[in-house]
C-alpha cells in the first residue's frame, strides 16, 4: 500500500501536476495555523506508549463496565428477554456502523490529540469541533461518577456499611496522572478478567440451560415462557409491548455509550496506529457478537424478567441479571465473587471515561477551542491539567450520599445517553464530509475502509436521531412526570445546541461546512507517516507469533 502524497506548499514544486482545487491554499482551516497547534513546541506533546495488544484489548473490553453487567439487568425488567436481545442486535449494527465510520477517518491521519472533536475542528467546522469537544468532556467527564455510583450499588450487595463517596477512588485518578503505558497495561489487564469472566458466565449459563446446576433444573428457554418472551409497558396489550420496545431500545443504548470513540482517542497515543486502528477496528465486531449479544441471551436465560431485584426490590441495581441467576441456580460463593468482577469493570470503565475527557479537553486545547493553559504536558506526555479538570467531575458521586443509588443511576443514564446519540450522530456527520472531501481531492489510499460506508453513517444520522427523540417518552405519561426525568433525558439537546449556535455567532464569517476542496487532508500526514513502524513479517510457529502478539 503506498503512502499518501505530501504536499509541500513551500516547495517550487507545488502545484505541478495538482489540480486546481487540491492546490488552492485552504481560507478555512488554515495548515499553518493548524500544524502550529497541534504540533506547538512550547509544550510537551502525548507520546505512542500504547502497544498493538493494549489497543487491541482495550478495543475488546475497555467501556465494558457497570452498564453491561449491572444495567442490563433494568433493561430485561423494562422489556423481557425477546426485547432485549432483539434491541441489543439493532444497537450492535447501528454502533458498527459508526465504529467503522470513525476508523476509517482516524486510521488515515491519528495526529496528537487524535479525537472526533478534532476532526469534527478539521473536516466540518471550527464550530462542530467545538461543541463536540465539550459534549466530549462533560460528558465522560460525568460517566465517571456514574461507574463510582454503579459500582457502590454493587458493593451494597455485601451490605457494607462504607460511605459510598469513599468508593471515589484513587486508582482511577491516580492511573491517569501516569504514562500512557501504565494505563495501556492496566486496561489491558482489566479488559483481560473482564473478557475471561463474559466468557466465563456465557458458559456458565450454557451449562444451566442444559441442567448443569447444582438443582440439575434445567432451564432451557423456560423464562421466555414464564413471565414471558415481551414485556408491556405504560399500556396493555400491543400498546404496551410497542412501547415496552421503545423504551428497551433507549436503555439498551447506554452499555454502549462512547465505546467506539475510544478507538479514535487512542490512536493518538497508539503505535503504528495506521497499522493497528484497522485491526481493532475489525476485531471489534466480534466484541458486539460475543460480549454485548451473547450477555444479554445469557442473562435471559438464567434470569426471569420479573424478579424483583432487577429493580429496587433487593439490593438495588447492584443486584445484577447474573448474581440473581446464580443464585437462583444454587450456586455458592460465586455471585460474590462475581460481583467483585463487576466493581473491578466499574474502575476500569472509570478509568477509560477519565481517560477519553481529558483527552477530549486537551484535544480542544490544540485546535484553539480551549485556553493553551491545557496544552501541558509532562515530559512522559501526560497531559496533566486536562486530567486534573476532568478529574473534578468525581465529585458528583457525592450526589449518592444525599439520593438514593437507584435515582442517582438513572439520571446518569439518561443525560449520558442524550449525549451519546448526540456524539454518533455528529460522528457521521464528520465521515462523510472527510468521504467527500477525499473524493473531491482524489485521495483513495486509505488505510481502512468498510463495505458498510457510507450507507452505514446514514443508518446510523436516522438511527440515532430517532433515539434522541424518544429517549425520555415516557416522562410524558401524567403517572411518570417530574421535572427532573424530562431535564435529565432532553437537557442534552439544548446544552449541545447553544455550545454550537452560540460558536456559530462567534464565528459568523465562517461557512457551515468547509468546501471540500478546501479541507485540509495533508498536515500532520509527515509526522505520523515519520512515527509509522516498518510492519514486520510475523514469524512462524505458534510460540513466535504469540510472542509477536504480546509486544
Amino acid at each position: 500500500m503506498g503512502k499518501p502524497e505530501i504536499i509541500d506548499e513551500k516547495s517550487p514544486d507545488y502545484g505541478v501536476g495538482t489540480s486546481e482545487p487540491t492546490r488552492r491554499k485552504s481560507s478555512v482551516v488554515n495548515p499553518e495555523i493548524l500544524a502550529g497547534e497541534i504540533f506547538d513546541e512550547r509544550f510537551e506533546s502525548t507520546q505512542r506508549g500504547l502497544k498493538s495488544r493494549h489497543a487491541q484489548m482495550i478495543a475488546l473490553g475497555g467501556t465494558i463496565g457497570t452498564g453491561l453487567f449491572v444495567g442490563s439487568g433494568q433493561t430485561l425488567a423494562r422489556g423481557g428477554p425477546a426485547f432485549i436481545l432483539g434491541s441489543y442486535i439493532l444497537m450492535s449494527f447501528l454502533v458498527f456502523c459508526v465504529v467503522t465510520a470513525i476508523t476509517e477517518v482516524a486510521a488515515y491521519l491519528p495526529t496528537p490529540g487524535s479525537s472526533m472533536n478534532l476532526f469534527g475542528y478539521r473536516y466540518v467546522s471550527r464550530s462542530l469541533g467545538f461543541a463536540m469537544g465539550w459534549l466530549y468532556f462533560y460528558s465522560l467527564g460525568i460517566l465517571v461518577p456514574y461507574e463510582i455510583t454503579a459500582s457502590g450499588l454493587v458493593i451494597d450487595y455485601w451490605h457494607s456499611d462504607v460511605n459510598i463517596a469513599v468508593w471515589i477512588s484513587i486508582v482511577i485518578v491516580g492511573l491517569n496522572f501516569l504514562p500512557v503505558g501504565f494505563y495501556g497495561e492496566t486496561e489491558f489487564w482489566f479488559a483481560s478478567v473482564k473478557v475471561v469472566m463474559m466468557m466465563g458466565l456465557i458458559l456458565m449459563s450454557f451449562i444451566l440451560f442444559w441442567g448443569g446446576g447444582p438443582k440439575h433444573d434445567r432451564l432451557g428457554f423456560r423464562y421466555w415462557k414464564h413471565p414471558g418472551a415481551a414485556n408491556t409497558y405504560l399500556a396493555g396489550g400491543d400498546r404496551g409491548r410497542f412501547l415496552a420496545l421503545l423504551s428497551t431500545l433507549v436503555l439498551s443504548a447506554f452499555p454502549f455509550t462512547f465505546a467506539p470513540e475510544l478507538l479514535v482517542v487512542t490512536g493518538g497515543e497508539m503505535k503504528s496506529p495506521r497499522r493497528n486502528l484497522p485491526i481493532a477496528a475489525r476485531r471489534y465486531f466480534y466484541r458486539l457478537i460475543f460480549f454485548y449479544i451473547g450477555c444479554v441471551l445469557s442473562i435471559s436465560v438464567i434470569c426471569p424478567s420479573n424478579d424483583t431485584q432487577l429493580t429496587s426490590g433487593g439490593a438495588g441495581a447492584g443486584s445484577s441479571a447474573f448474581a440473581i441467576g446464580i443464585r437462583n441456580a444454587g450456586i455458592p460463593i460465586l455471585d460474590s465473587i462475581i460481583n467483585g468482577g463487576i466493581i473491578l469493570s466499574g474502575w476500569s470503565s472509570g478509568n477509560s471515561f477519565l481517560y477519553l475527557s481529558s483527552r477530549s479537553l486537551y484535544s480542544l486545547a490544540l485546535s484553539g477551542n480551549a485556553p493553551a493553559f491545557f496544552k501541558a504536558c509532562t515530559k512522559k506526555g501526560v497531559p496533566y491539567r486536562a486530567v486534573a479538570a476532568s478529574s473534578l467531575f468525581c465529585a458528583l458521586a457525592y450526589l449518592n450520599v444525599a439520593s438514593s443509588g437507584a435515582v442517582v443511576f438513572n439520571w446518569f443514564v439518561n443525560l449520558t445517553n442524550t449525549s451519546g446519540f448526540i456524539s454518533w450522530i455528529c460522528c457521521g456527520i464528520v465521515y462523510l464530509r472527510f468521504r467527500k472531501a477525499c473524493k473531491v481531492q482524489n485521495i483513495t489510499d486509505l488505510p481502512y475502509h468498510s463495505f458498510l460506508q457510507p450507507w452505514g453513517s446514514w443508518v446510523a444520522i436516522v438511527g440515532f436521531v430517532f433515539l434522541t427523540l424518544i429517549n425520555g417518552f415516557n416522562v410524558f405519561w401524567p403517572q411518570n412526570w417530574n421535572a427532573s426525568s424530562f431535564l435529565t433525558a432532553y437537557i442534552g439537546i439544548p446544552i449541545f445546541l447553544c455550545i454550537y449556535f452560540g460558536h456559530r455567532i462567534y464565528a459568523r464569517n465562517d461557512p457551515w461546512a468547509h468546501p471540500p476542496e478546501e479541507v485540509d487532508l495533508h498536515t500532520g500526514m509527515e509526522q505520523v507517516l515519520a512515527e509509522e513502524e516498518p510492519e514486520r513479517e510475523l514469524p512462524g510457529g505458534i510460540v513466535n507469533k504469540i510472542k509477536v502478539m504480546w509486544q
